[in-house]
């Protein structure tokens, strides 16, 4: 009688399936490009549209100061709704610990009135802003 060894080592396999891998990263980048331009604009507004539109790459960064006008003439600064006599205030004191030179970026909705607009305009200049970006969407680009 003899003994019978069984040869496990032979049966092993060394390659690494990488095809459940493969499938959670696909699903984690269709989330991530589903939910990523939600995040940009804290408060949605239909944005005028202009032939001359400029980019300004400054009113995307994480501190830029935003200051949004809907439809029916709600002011926001960032996400926190704001009354216009308060806003200069506001812009104030967002901008105690900014160095360098403020600017703040108004995203007025295509249909708000026009003096709701230029009151919030009139806020910021009254913090003494000086530099102030109106941000359109360019009529080709179709946004």
């Amino acid at each position: 009688m003899s003994i019978s060894k069984r040869n496990e080592g032979a049966k092993v396999n060394s390659n690494i399936n990488v095809t459940p891998m493969v499938d959670v990263m696909l699903v984690l980048l269709i989330i991530f490009m589903v939910i990523t331009p939600m995040l940009n604009n804290k408060v949605n507004v239909d944005l005028a549209k202009t032939e001359t539109a400029v980019a300004l790459p400054d009113a995307d960064k994480e501190d830029a100061i935003v200051v949004a006008i809907t439809r029916d003439g709600n002011v926001f600064l960032g996400a926190t709704k704001v009354s216009v006599d308060d806003l200069g205030n506001k812009v104030n004191d967002l901008l105690k610990d900014k160095t360098t030179k403020p600017k703040v970026f108004v995203r007025a909705d295509a249909r708000a009135k026009y003096g709701k607009v230029k009151a919030a305009v009139d806020g910021v200049r009254s913090a003494g802003i000086s530099e102030l970006g109106l941000i359109t969407e360019n009529i080709s680009s179709g946004q």
